[in-house]
């Protein structure tokens, strides 16, 4: 039991290879429902998960043997942290394995906006041939405020540092972070400069709802808004009265308060989010690519190597 993991999503096969190889024994149940994974929790020493479940009090209750949790991304908002750390849980993410992904879809959101690129392709597919209507906006020269400066932030940061922009970023837990990428400010800063806001942050009790009218109606400019971190950040409402507004002229979002079918369609600002012109979504894709399902486990598998040699 002291060596035996309990994985209950899809990962990369490299990480079972490099557990097996420090001694784990490996029980992959990618198809086990929430409550079969709840039933034999208890017998195994490790678990490894990506969002099948919350891990909640119940969970980590009936994982008596729980010695470490990895979380196959980068977001713990599914996993009661605290609760963990006070039964002694090691609790392991990898947000390095996502984050040039997530920075290189931010970017093709953000390019995508800004030169109606779905728009366009849409009407010459219709037989439309409107070229003043889908005449964009250069990137060069504009104000990019970044919220959140960890792996993702800093990311996308990287990626805009050829296009001849001003990067500013805030990040509310840690300070002394200005680097080549991007100048650290104040909220008030972003507030004020920004010509583009892409959110970066984990979904807390502080982020929750973050970006809402009062929040937006702050804003000194028009902007873009990409969000590639959590939805429920975002009032969408909020972001749809906006763009009607003409404060944001378009949004970017991989993710929304409420994902996935039937619960998305049945939200009341669906209709007007889906029919929108000024809005690209995608579903929560970002930080999912043929590349980061391999880094993601590769990342695991080292922080699980380095915390069983000192365990």
């Amino acid at each position: 039991m002291k060596n035996n993991i309990l994985i209950v999503d899809d990962i990369h096969p490299v990480f079972i290879e490099r557990a097996k190889a420090m001694g784990y024994q490996c029980d992959y149940r990618p198809a086990i429902k929430p409550g079969g994974a709840l039933e034999i929790l208890g017998d195994y020493a490790g678990l490894v998960m990506r969002s099948k479940f919350k891990l909640d009090r119940q969970y980590i209750d009936a994982g008596k043997n729980l010695r470490f949790v990895c979380r196959a991304g980068a977001g713990m908002d599914n996993i009661d942290e605290s609760y963990a750390a006070g039964k002694g849980i090691e609790l392991i993410n990898a947000p390095e394995g996502n984050a040039d992904a997530v920075g290189e879809h931010a970017m093709g959101l953000l390019l995508s906006l800004m030169n109606n690129l779905n728009n366009a392709d849409a009407q010459v597919r219709s037989g439309i041939w409107d070229r003043e209507a889908n005449r964009g906006h250069e990137l060069k020269g504009k104000t990019v405020g970044i919220i959140g400066y960890g792996f993702m932030g800093k990311s996308f940061a990287r990626k805009l540092s050829g296009f001849g922009v001003n990067v500013i970023a805030y990040d509310k837990y840690k300070t002394g972070f200005s680097d080549e990428y991007a100048r650290e400010v104040s909220m008030e800063e972003i507030v004020k400069h920004s010509d583009v806001l892409s959110l970066h942050i984990p979904l807390t009790a502080e982020t929750l709802g973050l970006v809402n009218e009062e929040y937006l109606f702050h804003f000194k400019k028009q902007i873009f808004l990409i969000n590639t971190s959590r939805g429920k950040a975002v009032q969408t409402r909020a972001v749809l009265n906006a763009i009607s507004q003409g404060k944001i002229l378009g949004a970017g979002l991989d993710v929304l308060e409420i994902e996935k079918f039937p619960a998305l369609a049945e939200q009341e600002w669906f209709n007007q989010l889906r029919q929108s012109g000024k809005v690209i979504l995608t579903p929560h894709v970002a930080g999912w690519t043929f590349e980061s399902y391999r880094k993601i486990s590769e990342v695991m598998a080292e922080k699980l190597l380095v915390w069983s040699s000192k365990s």
